[in-house]
């Protein structure tokens, strides 16, 4: 992953934050930089994985790559949710 690459994750991934919390039901009682930070870290894991798996650079938008980051926001999203939910007060 070039430099660029790690920025546009970046960029990307305070979007697929907001997508990840979208799709997972329910209430997520965790805060929006959170829930951004989520997201970047869920843009590079699945730009990474697309890489590995040969579907990063298409000719036109990656939708697999997309759908990548997509998953691993919710995932993440729902796993700091509820590990966070579970919190004694």
């Amino acid at each position: 992953m070039e430099v660029t690459g790690v920025f546009t994750a970046i960029i990307i991934g305070l979007f697929i934050g907001a997508l990840g919390r979208l799709v997972v039901p329910g209430k997520q009682d965790i805060p929006i930089w959170l829930t951004l930070l989520i997201g970047v870290v869920a843009a590079i894991l699945g730009t990474l994985l697309a890489a590995a798996l040969g579907v990063d650079d298409t000719g036109g938008i990656d939708w697999i790559e997309l759908a990548l980051q997509v998953v691993f926001a919710a995932v993440g999203v729902a796993v700091v949710a509820g590990a966070r939910g579970h919190r004694a007060p």
